[in-house]
């Protein structure tokens, strides 16, 4: 008779990889947001410019090549960050910009609205890290070659921002760090959907890591490229906190893109303050944004509470949901507690003293999921999307007119599935 006992673990492993690869969506346009049901998504909110179908946005990534004809970068890490422009359109080729308005009121559509990644321009790319270095006197100092390289193309992709931001009312550049199993064209397409729904409002910048490697490791692969990558995403935000046209910068990061985000973010509010300066003000991050993170909660105690991370920021906004079938696979996986699937219960006194003497901090229990993974619900679900929506085009507080949250205990909040429909 069969028994427990003689389970083999490697269905298990097999039934994560499935079940953590949900963090990759189908590449159409996500459902219409519920605050778009009620108010319009009205064409005069939209950048003159912008108004078509095709969406630009910018990218930096330290995939490597692929040799595949259809395939621009892959699992595989480069040395360099490479940047440049992704042009997102619909397979539908008859589709007009008036249809698609039309579309991004609906609730249910009546045309499919699937993404092909139509373009992609490669302008540049970094020289390679680790930079080469020699020792004068008692300091350190990057090869003058390099440094010069890695100033010009710190300026080519300021320029290409800069240009963007002329034709922004918002002067703001919203970054994405995708999670585990996503390619580089999911990654886009998923800040495709988001952009579209902010009004095409503010400078988009997918940040692209090499996750989606293959095989019944790819979990663990991923997860050491997420550490791989940590110095290429903070070359790129040190470029963004010196550009002084950038007014806020709001970071989206989702699943394990939650660990390379607040990871690199720890060691970059260390380095500020070690050089006295004040990261709210330098660093101008107005919304950190986890969407279901893959995180341990002990870890985050211990490394980011203990280093005093939240005061670094305007908000933080943690979307959290105890549904989330991958987050509790890589739970059990882990043996640790994960921070996409905190219950009040699972917050100390302690902790919530600490959480509330920072103030800036909300964690946001989600409605369940309408399909069976539930962890790309930041995007699939059109009640989340609007709460992350009006967070950023209005930097709402929870419980505001714009956000009209549930209070739950302590820094909790909840939505529900036909939140902000007005009946």
């Amino acid at each position: 008779m069969y028994s427990h006992r003689q389970t083999n673990p490697s269905f298990f492993v097999y039934l994560s990889v499935f079940l953590l690869s949900a963090c990759s969506s189908n590449p159409e346009l996500m459902p219409t947001p519920n605050v778009f049901i009620n108010t319009p998504y009205l064409e005069n909110e939209i950048p003159e410019a912008l108004r078509e179908t095709s969406m630009e946005l910018i990218y930096v990534t330290d995939r490597g090549t692929s040799p595949k004809k259809d395939v621009k970068y892959n699992a595989s890490r480069s040395p360099s960050i490479a940047y440049g422009i992704a042009k997102v359109n619909f397979e539908n080729k008859s589709l007009k910009w008036d249809e698609l308005l039309k579309q991004s009121n609906q609730k249910k559509r009546s045309i499919d609205l699937t993404y092909e990644l139509e373009q992609v321009d490669e302008l540049g790319r970094f020289p390679l890290s680790p930079y080469r270095f020699k020792r004068i006197g008692d300091k350190l100092q990057i090869d003058e070659t390099i440094l010069e390289q890695k100033s010009y193309h710190e300026s080519q992709l300021s320029n290409i921002i800069n240009k963007r931001l002329e034709s922004s009312e918002s002067k703001d550049v919203i970054l994405f760090v995708h999670g585990f199993n996503n390619t580089f064209d999911e990654s886009v397409f998923t800040l495709a959907s988001v952009w579209h729904f902010l009004k095409r409002q503010g400078v988009p910048i997918v940040y692209s890591w090499p996750a989606a490697a293959e095989g019944v490791t790819a979990y663990f692969a991923d997860k050491e490229s997420g550490q791989f990558t940590i110095f290429h995403l903070k070359e790129t935000l040190r470029l963004l906190f010196k550009n002084p046209e950038i007014e806020n910068i709001h970071i989206i990061a989702h699943s394990r893109g939650t660990d390379v985000a607040t990871t690199t973010l720890r060691e970059l509010i260390i380095e500020n303050r070690a050089g006295g300066g004040n990261p709210i003000k330098d660093l101008r991050i107005e919304n950190l944004i986890l969407a279901a993170p893959d995180l341990d909660f002990g870890i985050i105690k211990q490394r980011l509470m203990a280093e005093q991370f939240g005061p670094a920021f305007g908000r933080i906004t943690i979307y959290t949901s105890q549904e989330d079938s991958a987050l509790g696979i890589s739970q059990w996986l882990t043996n640790s507690l994960s921070f996409g699937r905190l219950n009040i219960k699972d917050v100390d006194k302690n902790e919530q003293n600490i959480f509330n003497s920072v103030g800036n901090v909300s964690l946001i229990k989600v409605p369940a999921s309408v399909n069976f993974i539930g962890h790309d619900y930041f995007h699939s679900n059109p009640a989340v999307s609007s709460d992350l929506i009006n967070l950023i085009l209005h930097n709402a507080a929870p419980g505001s007119k714009e956000r009209p949250l549930k209070k739950l205990e302590n820094n909790f909040w909840s939505l529900d599935s036909d939140y902000l429909i007005e009946h």
